[in-house]
């Protein structure tokens, strides 16, 4: 009778990676961040408290974009300023489905694999905002990396529909990377927005944590083409966040590098920890900081600087460019 005789081999268990998003990939955050977070239960600063949502503009655009079965970033990213903007009867629409294909450590979008496939939905779109009589709109997406397109030509779609149905209205798109393809990001100019925002979010140090999947040049590169592709037809935009332990001259070092390819309008707000689930506040910072960050970047050239707490890209985005139409806020008609 034989016998095996015992080896020393032994078998390695792949290392488990949490796709959890407060500890990307398994890595430990605080080694980025810092020791010193904010717990998730703390008390914000006062200059964060807003009023609940629930007026009639707000129950009657609840309704309406129920009815057309469409999305929006405000509900999806759980936005502090929805009540307000949408009172004013502004919303950000959010195109190709509610579920991503990324996991940013900060995002409060679901995430796994999208299903959501409709061609009517460009059509959809674009009527909601000729109902609302919007002067100003914003149309955002999840990241679509499933799509041999990365979405785009639904983005291209919902762009063409909007100038047919409300050929007043200014078009705002804020998209993807499209993983840096060059086809798609020039399909999506082909069709003629009046503003590109592709928001790089955090500064190039902390891309590892809170942007796996993305890059900070690769960013850099799509909003530099953006402007290359289009010239003055189109103005260029981004938005960074704060809260995650960049340092202020982090920061402005990112934004000079965003201005040298060729960004025009940049917002700057405070990032919120949607859950315990993701990536933890370092740091509130304080509404003098912002009015700095503001200041410095007029400095630098940007045609407009939105910093604040709680400003968003898309917060009060009729503002950020030049309106041909007169009076206040996206619903204004008057003559």
């Amino acid at each position: 009778m034989s016998t095996t005789e015992p080896t020393n081999d032994t078998v390695t268990e792949p290392e488990h990676k949490t796709r959890r998003r407060s500890n990307p990939g398994g890595m430990e955050v605080l080694d980025v961040l810092g020791p010193d977070v904010t717990p998730f239960r703390s008390r914000k600063p006062p200059w964060f408290k807003v009023p609940p949502p629930g007026g009639p503009r707000y129950r009657e655009l609840t309704k309406l974009i129920r009815d057309e079965n469409l999305h929006t970033v405000c509900q999806e990213a759980a936005c502090p300023n929805v009540g307000e903007c949408w009172e004013r009867g502004t919303a950000t629409f959010m195109i190709l489905g509610d579920t991503c294909t990324r996991r940013c450590g900060f995002c409060h979008v679901t995430t796994g694999k999208p299903t959501w496939n409709d061609p009517l939905e460009p059509a959809r779109v674009a009527r909601a905002i000729a109902q609302m009589g919007l002067r100003h709109a914003v149309v955002t997406s999840v990241d679509r990396d499933d799509l041999p397109d990365y979405g785009a030509g639904i983005w291209a779609a919902t762009i063409r529909q909007i100038r047919a149905q409300a050929p007043d209205t200014k078009i705002e798109v804020l998209t993807p990377d499209f993983r840096g393809a060059e086809m798609p990001l020039a399909r999506v100019l082909d069709a003629r927005p009046d503003v590109f925002n592709h928001n790089v979010e955090v500064v190039p140090r902390l891309y590892s944590v809170a942007r796996r999947g993305s890059t900070w040049q690769r960013s850099l590169r799509v909003l530099r083409n953006a402007k290359a592709m289009s010239g003055d037809s189109v103005t260029t935009k981004s938005g960074l966040m704060v809260g995650l332990g960049e340092s202020f001259a982090e920061m402005v070092d990112a934004l000079g590098q965003l201005r040298e390819n060729g960004v025009q309008v940049i917002t700057i707000g405070q990032y919120l920890r949607p859950t315990q689930n993701h990536l933890p506040v370092v740091r509130w910072w304080e509404p003098a900081e912002f009015d700095e960050l503001a200041r410095l970047g007029h400095e630098m050239g940007f045609d407009h600087v939105a910093a604040g707490p709680l400003v968003r890209s898309s917060y009060h985005a009729d503002e950020h460019v030049a309106q041909e139409r007169p009076g206040t806020g996206p619903l204004a008609t008057a003559t």
